[in-house]
């Protein structure tokens, strides 16, 4: 028994590596006061970085006292973000760790904001995002953004046009372990502080090499991110993690952003040597509608008043350029198709070298249509369209070497979404002896090739359980739990269609050599003696003898029910709002949690003793009201009515001129309490 013990305790390890859970990013936002004197002082609790909101055509000067109560030179707030109606926004700078700070003003400063953050550290797993010819990527898993902050679902632009470079601003003195901190602080203070729906960039890169995920989404999607006003729309944000107005980005630094660029304009189809004409959002820079012309990569400053990325950075972009372009070719740059179904459809595309190319159409059952084909570094043929059927969906694809990225789309009409759906586990609980394997199973829309990995808490794949080319429909293969020590874990399928849509649906498993399920018969207690959910009983199944515990816990207080050493195979426990102790468990929202050995398992339970409330409102029409969700069961002139209700007014049907001679009516909630009778005529 110690053997096996040990033995997935090592496994355990091997998977999980180090990651732990990072403590919260506690943000304090005051209001500094602008004083005739010249240095305004705050002391305040330990932070890491600041963030300055201010108004004024001036700008206020910060700097910060370490701990060993050293201060930092003085520096200018960043206006790198424009202004929200009179306020204008400085970048989130990485102090290090401080406690305290001063601010002086330059110029008309009427007002100071001061966001002072402290973000924790953060243990990044070794195991990163790795795509062909992109660098290793943090994802936000493993950075551990905070999902739960984002304000909105993610935004995406049709095409990838251009990438837009800048720096965080930040000291350069960091250390590659605080680089996660660093981004889920700018996170925060981006979300908080801005407003904004999510972290500004598209992607990060520290001064160790590091690619970070940025904006929720989908690191090859064309998310719209908040890194530059009026220019977000088809635009890659990438931010150096540092201050790069005097100082040039570490060598590391530059081959991974090369790497980055390289792949992320790649997906695109962009040529990094390349020009594109945009039409300005409107900023303070270039009215709404203003054609710029801007390389493929440029930096901040060419699309906002700015001098982002810094003047070291920014001589570096031209170099910069010329490196992406020889990263990873041979490349597909700029297609493009032009005309309609019922005439000639030209398509063109230009390759980096000379090279065979390939020119396909399907149509929307995958049949081929037609193709063309050729040698050289353009791609030109024109498909003579005028005898196939209109209103229907056409895929091309423009091909070359198999080391060349093709280029998918669809003319002609639209095609439906692409879905995953209906991704489920069973049984949720496996142990691989007992319960030998879980049948994992979900519907494509559409033929797609799937992925389907085994996830930890920390976004490490420990197993890729599935890679096929599957047909539309609904699909299944069988999860056994090999080498995984006992845990949840998320079984997480990834499906890419042929026109390069990606779905992804996930689902959690439990791998438990103790507890194989755990039921009630019920969500809901009323321990009231009404003869209605007074009790709930649990059920669950132990494969094997364990010390078990069971309790109901709330938000802030856990009520222990039971603790005990138990036999393998069926459990049952009775629980009427009493814990152990004799204590009486509250009305609340609950979950009621089962631990055996190093996993625990939950259900959802609610302890409702409180009969809901019912009023009569009116006769004629016959309205009721009720306070909460409930079923309204009324007898009206001998005839029994039942209506499912939401909080507020229920109209009661009543037959056309009928009047109400006799009204008998209660209202029962979820947990079976009934609320007092209303009558009329009133007895």
């Amino acid at each position: 028994m110690v053997k096996r013990l040990l033995l997935v305790a090592a496994a355990f390890f091997a998977f999980s590596g180090t990651a732990h859970a990072a403590a919260p990013v506690q943000m304090t936002v005051r209001n500094v006061l602008p004083a005739p004197a010249r240095t305004l002082a705050a002391a305040t609790p330990r932070f890491n970085l600041v963030g300055v909101h201010w108004q004024g055509s001036g700008t206020p000067w910060f700097r910060t006292r370490a701990a060993n109560g050293r201060w930092s030179a003085w520096q200018p707030a960043d206006d790198d973000w424009g202004r929200v109606g009179v306020w204008r926004r400085g970048n989130a700078v990485w102090t290090g760790v401080a406690k305290a700070i001063q601010f002086r003003k330059a110029g008309q400063v009427t007002r100071i904001r001061e966001y002072l953050l402290w973000s924790p550290p953060v243990t990044v797993p070794q195991r990163r995002l790795q795509l062909a010819r992109a660098p290793a990527i943090v994802s936000r898993i493993g950075w551990q953004a905070v999902e739960e902050i984002r304000r909105a679902k993610p935004r995406f632009a049709p095409a990838l046009r251009f990438a837009l470079v800048h720096h965080t601003v930040t000291r350069n003195g960091y250390s590659c372990a605080q680089s996660a901190a660093i981004v889920r602080g700018i996170e925060v203070y981006h979300v908080r502080g801005n407003g904004w729906d999510d972290i500004g960039y598209n992607f990060l890169v520290d001064a160790c090499g590091q690619v970070f995920e940025g904006r929720y989404g989908g690191i090859e999607r064309n998310v719209v991110g908040a890194h530059s006003q009026g220019f977000n729309r088809g635009s890659a944000g990438v931010s150096l993690i540092g201050d790069y107005r005097n100082k040039t980005p570490s060598q590391t630094a530059q081959d991974a952003l090369v790497k980055l660029l390289a792949w992320r304009l790649d997906v695109g189809h962009v040529d990094p040597s390349s020009t594109v004409a945009y039409a300005s959002g409107g900023n303070s820079k270039f009215r709404a509608g203003r054609v710029v012309s801007l390389r493929a990569i440029s930096g901040h400053r060419d699309t906002y008043l700015s001098d982002c990325p810094g003047n070291a950075a920014y001589r570096l972009l031209p170099a910069i350029a010329k490196r992406v372009a020889r990263e990873g070719v041979p490349k597909l740059y700029n297609p493009v198709v032009s005309g309609t179904i019922g005439s000639r459809v030209r398509f063109t595309a230009r390759l980096s070298t000379s090279l065979p190319w390939t020119v396909s159409v399907v149509d929307a059952k995958g049949a081929a249509v037609a193709s063309g084909s050729g040698t050289g570094t353009a791609v030109d043929w024109t498909w003579d369209a005028r005898t196939a059927p209109q209103g229907r969906a056409y895929t091309w694809t423009i091909s070359s070497l198999a080391a060349v990225r093709p280029a998918v789309g669809v003319f002609g009409g639209s095609t439906a979404a692409f879905t995953l759906s209906g991704l489920t586990v069973t049984p949720p609980v496996v142990d691989g002896v007992a319960v030998p394997w879980a049948t994992v199973a979900f519907t494509l829309s559409a033929a797609a090739t799937v992925t389907a990995e085994v996830v930890d808490s920390y976004g490490l794949v420990l197993q890729t359980l599935y890679a096929q080319s599957k047909p539309a429909g609904m699909q299944s293969f069988l999860f056994t739990p090999t080498l995984l020590a006992d845990g949840t874990y998320t079984i997480r399928v990834t499906a890419r269609d042929s026109l390069g849509r990606q779905a992804q649906a996930a689902v959690p498993v439990t791998v438990s050599h103790a507890v194989l399920s755990f039921n009630a018969n019920s969500r809901f207690v009323s321990p009231n003696g009404d003869g209605r959910h007074d009790s709930v009983v649990f059920d669950f199944m132990l494969a094997q003898p364990s010390l078990v515990t069971l309790a109901v816990a709330g938000s802030s207080t856990a009520f222990p029910l039971l603790s005990a050493n138990l036999s393998a195979g069926r459990q049952t426990f009775g629980f009427s709002g009493i814990a152990s102790g004799s204590i009486t468990v509250p009305d609340g929202v609950y979950q009621a949690k089962l631990t055996a050995g190093i996993v625990t398992l939950t259900l959802p339970l609610t302890v409702d003793r409180a009969p809901p409330t019912l009023a009569l409102v009116s006769l004629s029409p016959l309205r009721l009201r009720v306070a909460e969700a409930v079923t309204l069961i009324a007898s009206v002139n001998g005839r029994t009515i039942r209506i499912a209700a939401q909080p507020g007014l229920v109209n009661v049907p009543l037959a056309k001129r009928e009047t109400v001679r006799t009204l008998s009516a209660v209202a029962r909630d979820a947990a079976g309490n009934e609320s007092a009778a209303v009558r009329y005529p009133k007895r």
